[in-house]
């Protein structure tokens, strides 16, 4: 019999801290009645240590899905079906649309308002193929509450209003709005957001691999927007898509953590449940026909300007059609078969396609992907010659029977097993954010979620069925070979592409202007106008709810370390609850390298755990690490001292975690890397470098904001000149020519020279996060391990220093031929101890939440921009902009903004409350300890850094912002990733590099 249930649970608790949420889920029985839901189904899931309730509403039939976990960083998201069919992106600009202001809370943008009101450890709104979602996370249940109120109201309730809809999407307007002479262009954030997406040539092959394979329903529509289709998109088309998509009978709920489940539901029905009815709804997806015989289609995409052989910019997949996505036992088995196949130099895909050089690296989009209804799997290669566009295609196939006949050794279909315990026992931070994600595919298109959660199961029934490995090489027979339903897809790059894409844009503008009478034009003139007035309105936020100072934690949490020496190097042990798992990091000076080895550290780390150590060739160190770890990694860190602006420490950080039972399997393999690294394999650097280099230039286009900063940054301290040469478009370019000389004989012997300089027990350190009850293993374990590393007799300095460094004031143009731009500015401060530190990070934020939020997204129509500091530089950034001049002066107007204090006491506070939600963020039991080990700020110095955060005024703001960020008063320099321009092109203050 059905039980209607209140609160009882959760009244009985005191505090989240005694209440149990499993227990309470668990308590839930088929048919009880919650607040306008019926729980349909009630699961344990051990595996993760959860349990599920699936329930749906009564009235509307909305589907809900709550994972109950004693995790405090809870989760919320709705997701709607959204199926396009056409390229105009209205799922896009809807999603964008309706965070725009709703009926409870009718302010503009209440969305990023939000986030500086708000404790949140995640909110966003992203669209895919065939749903968007909308999801948020916060460890505070008052912050939950709020943002529960504010997301249900925009989805179900937005305004919509046209002058959104012309901000967001697309408009006609003057290109100076204040000038009616200018020429009438097309704006907009999403518009311009596209065009930046469609530059990368990974995005660009995906979306028409997607299109080509699956013709029939709404995967062949570009469901984020063609910039060439957008305009063609009505504000009333706009607010008929929402009401047919976004209904409560076409939505998925879903809510993860310790709060009970009854405050969600009550919430969610009293505020936007109750107030529909369910209708029938029209969006699911299809299946698409399948095909008689293979495809082959070809494409067009603009050169690419750090390709390292122009000769080799063919991209080349082949696609396959396979089972629809709610079978999560046949979705196991591939992700299995898709590693198998693909992953490592052990797999046959990667031994034929990679290991042969004929191109730079896998094709995007390869592997299983289960993201839509019907699965796909694909295989290719780009950086090919046209003219080996066969060869590659009859590679795949002989691949392909080559596994058929021969299948898979069982130690490397073990490893993979061995992977997902790891990944079973592994702890994230945002595992509930993970686990929506994942699901909702599934969700979405009326799967039932919960065996895909029952991983052990699975893998029971995956082994009880391997049959020696006949199951896999079934499946590539049938699924693959056999399979008509196959695309060849082949993109190559055209000179005429960039204006040919151009030509398009022009024609449409000329469609939608020839024929304007003055009439419209003056309306077009006047509701560029109209739209700048409501931009520049000073809004009435009271409608908000917000948390408040007090509802900061006074005091952060702390974690216990020990530091010892042990095996004659310094280590720092945590002991954290960390589920049977052992997590290492090493970090290893790099100070005394000679400057001319340094800007080859990078690629001495990307390549240092790929080769071969000791008696082990790089295939079996492949092998081990599989079998015995969740991975190696090794990366160059730069770290400026928290006390002394002219100190900082460079080295290399090598990290790995294995269970604890393989931990003297784990450090045989680095004592292998760190006495013997197999760094003369020739062919293996080749096919290493040619994987970076494709690596980094497809980087450029999604990272161009993080790039401009790092150039920008270079000019005004040592520190950050040698992070822009390790992490910025100097080692782009290194690896470029690098990969084009194809001179590996002379890399060789610079990277085992590095090798000798790095990889030794001189001024090393290392950090272990283990459970109590293995630590006195794991320490005697590792001081064996360290005890056998080589020793470097030279002396190194614990932190480099440069006292003498001058920060240049300097103005550099990267051209690029991108349609959009990527701008930075930048002035040095103060380390992380100097009082001013905290000040300068709540200008950043304040700048960014009141005027440079407004000026370069909603006015100037970039998809993103503001303020940040750190690693004692302040920096300004735009993404994906359409302008360049514009935004560099809106940076200085935003700085001469702040002199004049025209901010309030509510805008410093919502800027500390933006501050402290990353502050205070939740950290994994592998990382607690990390931040006194890499930067050595103790947890009294946090302490001190968090009271000075909590003590700033206003007054404060202004002051540094008169100090650090004047231009009249300090060095600053500015740097553009974008194309060619008509200001920096003539001014020769600037320094300009063309990338073609």
């Amino acid at each position: 019999m059905a039980n209607c249930l209140c609160n009882a649970n959760y009244r009985a608790s005191s505090s989240l801290k005694t209440f149990d949420p499993r227990a309470a889920a668990g308590a839930y029985q088929h048919g009880d009645k919650l607040h306008g839901f019926t729980v349909k189904k009630v699961v344990q899931v051990d595996d993760l240590n959860l349990t599920t309730v699936q329930l749906v509403h009564d009235k509307t039939k909305a589907r809900y899905l709550h994972v109950a976990r004693n995790d405090t960083n809870n989760v919320f998201s709705v997701a709607f079906r959204t199926t396009p069919m056409d390229h105009t992106g209205v799922p896009h600009i809807l999603e964008h649309t309706v965070l725009c202001g709703s009926e409870k809370f009718p302010c503009r943008d209440p969305f990023f308002k939000m986030l500086n009101r708000s404790l949140s450890t995640f909110m966003n709104a992203w669209t895919a193929s065939d749903y968007t979602m909308y999801p948020f996370s916060t460890q505070n249940p008052k912050d939950f509450q709020n943002l529960l109120s504010v997301y249900l109201d925009a989805t179900f309730f937005p305004r919509l209003r046209k002058y959104d809809f012309m901000q967001e999407g697309w408009r006609l307007e003057h290109q100076n709005v204040m000038d009616p002479n200018s020429p009438i262009v097309f704006k907009g954030i999403v518009f311009n957001e596209m065009k930046g997406a469609l530059e990368s040539q990974d995005y660009l092959f995906s979306v028409q691999m997607q299109r080509n394979l699956l013709p029939g329903h709404t995967y062949a529509s570009v469901s984020g927007g063609d910039p060439n289709h957008i305009p063609l998109l009505t504000w009333d088309a706009l607010k008929q898509f929402h009401a047919s998509h976004y209904h409560p009978s076409n939505s998925i709920f879903y809510t993860y953590g310790n709060i009970p489940i009854e405050n969600h539901l009550k919430i969610i029905n009293d505020e936007a449940l109750h107030k529909f009815d369910a209708i029938e709804t029209n969006t699911q997806v299809r299946l698409q026909a399948r095909w008689d015989a293979p495809k082959v289609e070809k494409i067009s995409c603009k050169p690419e300007p750090l390709a390292p052989n122009p000769a080799k910019q063919t991209t080349l997949s082949v696609s396959y059609l396979l089972n629809e996505n709610t079978d999560a036992y046949n979705n196991l088995v591939w992700n299995i078969l898709s590693y198998l196949l693909l992953n490592g130099p052990q797999a046959p895909f990667y031994k034929a396609l990679i290991e042969s050089n004929i191109g730079q690296n896998y094709s995007p989009s390869v592997g299983f992907d289960a993201g839509i209804k019907e699965t796909v799997f694909s295989i290719g290669l780009r950086g090919i010659s046209a003219d080996d566009v066969d060869k590659v295609i009859s590679l795949i196939d002989q691949t392909m029977d080559q596994i058929i006949k021969d299948g898979f050794d069982r130690d490397r279909i073990d490893s993979v097993l061995h992977l997902i315990e790891l990944s079973l026992k592994h702890q994230t931070t945002q595992f509930g954010l993970g686990l929506a994600a994942n699901l909702m595919p599934i969700c979405i298109h009326d799967g039932d979620p919960v065996p895909t959660l029952q991983v052990n199961r699975m893998v029971d029934k995956f082994m009880s069925e391997l049959n020696d490995g006949q199951m896999l090489k079934d499946i590539v027979r049938t699924q693959l070979k056999e399979n008509k339903h196959r695309l060849v897809l082949i993109m190559s790059p055209s000179d005429s592409y960039e204006s040919d894409m151009q030509a398009e844009e022009d024609k449409l503008l000329k469609e939608k202007t020839v024929s304007l009478s003055s009439d419209e034009k003056k309306f077009i003139y006047e509701e560029g106008q109209s739209l700048l007035e409501r931009q520049n309105e000073v809004e009435d936020l009271s409608c908000l709810p917000s948390l408040s100072l007090s509802d900061i934690s006074k005091e952060a949490n702390r974690t216990e370390v020990e530091n010892v020496i042990t095996g004659g190097s310094f280590v720092q042990f945590s002991n954290q609850p960390t589920n049977g798992m052992t997590y290492l990091a090493m970090f290893c000076c790099t100070a005394n390298l000679p400057d001319n080895l340094k800007p080859y550290l990078p690629l001495f780390c990307d390549v240092l755990t790929k080769v071969g150590a000791g008696n082990r060739d790089y295939r079996e160190i492949s092998r081990d690490i599989e079998r015995y770890s969740g991975g190696f990694v090794a990366a160059p860190s730069v770290i400026c001292h928290h006390s002394d602006s002219s100190k900082f420490e460079q080295g290399v950080i090598l990290k790995s975690f294995c269970l604890n039972k393989n931990l003297m399997n784990m450090l045989s393999i680095w004592e292998d890397i760190f006495s013997e690294p197999g760094l003369d394999d020739i062919d293996r650097l080749r096919t290493l470098v040619q994987v970076m280099s494709s690596n980094l230039s497809a980087s450029v286009v999604q990272s161009g904001h993080s790039l401009a900063m790092s150039s920008a940054a270079s000019h005004l301290s040592a520190a950050l000149q040698l992070q822009e040469q390790w992490n910025g478009l100097s080692q782009v370019n290194h690896i470029k020519n690098i990969a084009a000389k194809d001179d590996m004989e002379k890399l060789s012997n610079v990277l085992t020279n590095i090798a000798v300089h790095v990889l030794s027990n001189s001024d090393m350190r290392c950090a272990v996060n283990v459970n109590e009850d293995n630590r006195p293993a794991a320490e005697q374990a590792l001081g064996g391990f360290l005890s056998t590393l080589p020793l470097n007799s030279s002396e190194i300095p614990t932190h480099t220093e440069v006292p003498e460094f001058l920060p240049q004031q300097i103005k550099t143009h990267h051209e690029f031929p991108f349609p959009v731009n990527y701008a930075a500015m930048c002035f040095p401060t103060v380390p992380y101890t100097n009082p001013d530190d905290p000040k300068l990070r709540i200008l950043a934020r304040l700048l960014t939440n009141k005027y440079l939020h407004k000026e370069i997204r909603e006015k100037g129509g970039a998809y993103g921009g503001g303020a940040r500091h750190n690693q004692q530089v302040f920096s300004f950034y735009s993404y994906r902009d359409p302008n360049s001049m514009d935004t560099v002066k809106a940076f200085d107007k935003s700085i001469e903004w702040v002199k004049t204090k025209a901010f309030t006491e509510q805008d410093v506070t919502e800027a500390k409350l933006a501050i402290f939600s990353d502050v205070d963020g939740p950290v994994a039991p592998s990382d607690r300890g990390t931040r006194v080990f890499h930067t050595g700020i103790t947890d009294e110095m946090f302490q001190s850094y968090r009271m000075k955060l909590m003590n700033v005024t206003s007054d404060d703001i202004v002051d540094v912002a008169e100090r650090y960020i004047s231009s009249s008063k300090a060095a600053y320099a500015v740097s553009l990733i974008g194309p060619q321009n008509e200001i920096t092109s003539k001014d020769s203050t600037w320094r300009k590099y063309k990338e073609e």
